[in-house]
């Protein structure tokens, strides 16, 4: 019996070692801070041109590759990045300021389309991923749309 509890202790021990998944997927790490932390502050901070690229070009990232446990982006991100897209000037502020890398994202150059479309898409995918934000997102989808 007292082999039996070592032996257990010793892999309750060993399976609680290792590496630890979070739940979401933020972007890659640099300074301590997420890509999306990084973009989201200089985006709030400054509101240039160059920083709403990198946060177009962050959202995308996070959606298109979502790691983490859960394997769908944070909640909120994709409200959030439906929301931008569907500014009045963000398409034209992508498309005369966004770096070839950036632009290359999105297939054609008609960011005012683009965008549109996948602001809608982007809002739709926040309330399918997490129904309980559909009473938040809806409203605010069709008063983009108007």
């Amino acid at each position: 019996m007292k082999k039996v509890l070592i032996v257990l202790a010793a892999l309750s021990a060993l399976c609680s070692c290792g590496t630890t998944s979070s739940l979401y997927y933020w972007g890659d790490d640099a300074g301590g801070q997420s890509t999306y932390e990084q973009c989201f502050y200089k985006m709030a901070k400054t509101q240039s041109p160059q920083s709403i690229c990198n946060l177009v070009a962050a959202y995308e990232n996070i959606i298109r590759n979502p790691k983490g446990t859960r394997q769908l982006p944070p909640p909120g991100v994709c409200g959030e990045y439906g929301y931008l897209l569907l500014q009045p000037h963000t398409a034209e502020i992508f498309a005369t300021n966004a770096t070839a890398a950036q632009k290359k994202l999105f297939e054609g150059d008609d960011f005012i389309l683009i965008f549109r479309q996948r602001g809608e898409e982007m809002l739709k995918a926040e309330f399918t991923n997490y129904p309980e934000s559909e009473r938040f997102i809806r409203p605010l989808l069709e008063k983009m749309r108007q």
